[in-house]
């Protein structure tokens, strides 16, 4: 025992000496705490205010790992298998995403840095029993499809449970960008005022038959209907989106105005059947290569004169920057899911005959929006983890937290594009915005019979 501790010791003083090292060019300041209990401040900021997050290491080998490999898809590895944690801000210590990624050691600090690995891997070898080996995270080339033991256990979107979603969206259940008229809006009431903006950016009126594509749980079906008076349709490719959306319909007596269904966008049958279509959050999910598929299917569908909008993610015109973020993103959550500039997007939709009407950018919406949804997933982990796995929700937690600093940073774009089928030369449009711009009447819940409805 006595010698197990004095291996423990020797190792955390190397740990300690190359975390030091590695952070001693961090501009801020965070905490460290080693496995033995060891505690330090590191960073330029260290001693100027208390930290606003403690870098947890739960072994020497989790310090050695990130160290010499400071590949940016161990930290995502180390955080998910629960090598290393965080206590804190999640958001300021994902800032270290790029101080690790530009650490440069020369000289003499370099001989010191690699000096300490080496003591920090001595130290590991000797507390071990003979003929154990510890596992390795990663090939030399980061590879996590290798993890198939994280693969198996991380679910997502689809095979997820909706009470999971449930527990950090909002109570109408909407999984898409919010839309805040002040900062510190609650998630329910920005979820509201996107609903309400959509349907106003429409123009819904009484007798309208709307499609929403990628309904999810058919908030703004049944928002549109209870508010405006249209005939309204969802599809969804998720059978539990489906039971639970019909559940509401119900609930809200709205039967003969809503339906719901299991259906795919290019599959859905007819000619000229809707008014109006929406998609919310749903074409990054298409593919590139699917863009005139997408845009053609949803032109079939529309009426001469009607009205297509449609709101997603785009990247800036550099691409899509590899960091920390976008890694953990492109292995982790949407694989295959690919991302478009909204120049690029607008052209793919006039290219199918489109006219583009209005465009607005929600990036700042979209950053608020993930922060509330993490607010409110951390606020309920101890529920969040009687559903799914701790893998899962850390998972979760990093994916949101990652998400809104990329759309912080200007690497993400939110945009609504409103876009019409034109009959003729005419456009179904006033001159102007003044129908998104006029005051609400307070105290109207809807006013069918012209077409426009008041949120009370």
């Amino acid at each position: 025992m006595a010698h197990n501790e004095g291996q423990s010791d020797q190792a955390a003083m190397a740990a300690s000496d190359l975390l030091k090292l590695l952070f001693r060019a961090y501009r801020g300041g965070l905490g460290v705490r080693l496995w033995n209990g060891t505690s330090m401040r590191l960073g330029k900021a260290a001693e100027q205010a208390l930290p606003p997050f403690i870098l947890i290491f739960r072994s020497p080998q989790a310090v050695l790992n990130l160290a010499i490999g400071r590949a940016p898809l161990r930290w995502i590895d180390a955080y998910l298998c629960e090598d290393i944690d965080i206590d804190g801000d999640l958001f300021s210590a994902l800032a270290l995403k790029d101080q690790l990624g530009n650490v440069s050691i020369r000289g003499l600090d370099r001989l010191e840095a690699i000096t300490a690995a080496l003591r920090l891997k001595l130290a590991i070898l000797r507390s071990k029993p003979a003929g154990h080996h510890h596992p390795r995270l990663h090939s030399r080339r980061v590879n996590i499809r290798s993890r198939t033991e994280n693969l198996e256990t991380i679910a997502f979107h689809n095979t997820l449970p909706s009470a999971f979603y449930r527990l950090w969206l909002d109570e109408s259940m909407v999984y898409s960008c919010a839309y805040f008229k002040r900062i510190d809006d609650e998630l329910e009431k920005a979820q509201q005022q996107k609903l309400h903006l959509i349907c106003r950016k429409l123009m819904l009126k009484r007798g309208d038959h709307l499609l929403d594509i990628g309904c999810g749980w058919g908030a703004l079906i049944i928002y549109a209907a209870r508010n405006f008076g249209v005939r309204a349709h969802g599809i969804t490719t998720n059978q539990q989106q489906m039971d639970i959306t019909r559940e509401k319909i119900c609930e809200a007596g709205l039967q003969d105005l809503v339906t719901v269904e299991v259906a795919d966008y290019h599959t859905h049958p007819g000619e000229e059947i809707y008014d109006k279509v929406t998609s919310l959050g749903m074409f990054e999910h298409v593919g590139l290569e699917n863009l005139p598929l997408y845009f053609t299917a949803v032109y079939r569908l529309l009426k001469p004169g009607g009205l297509f909008l449609n709101q997603g993610i785009t990247h800036d015109v550099h691409g899509w920057k590899e960091n920390l973020s976008t890694l953990f993103i492109d292995h982790y959550i949407f694989p295959e899911g690919q991302l478009d500039t909204v120049s690029h997007i607008q052209q793919a939709m006039e290219h199918c005959l489109f006219e583009i009407a209005d465009v607005e950018a929600l990036r700042h919406h979209y950053a608020l929006t993930l922060k509330r949804w993490v607010e409110r997933l951390e606020a309920n982990k101890d529920q969040v983890l009687g559903l799914v796995s701790k893998v899962t929700y850390r998972t979760w937690r990093l994916y949101m937290t990652a998400c809104a600093l990329e759309f912080e940073a200007g690497d993400l774009g939110a945009y609504q594009i409103m876009s019409s089928k034109r009959a003729g030369s005419f456009l179904a449009l006033p001159l102007t915005r003044n129908h998104l711009m006029a005051k609400e009447k307070k105290g109207c819940r809807s006013s069918l019979k012209d077409g426009g409805a008041e949120m009370t």
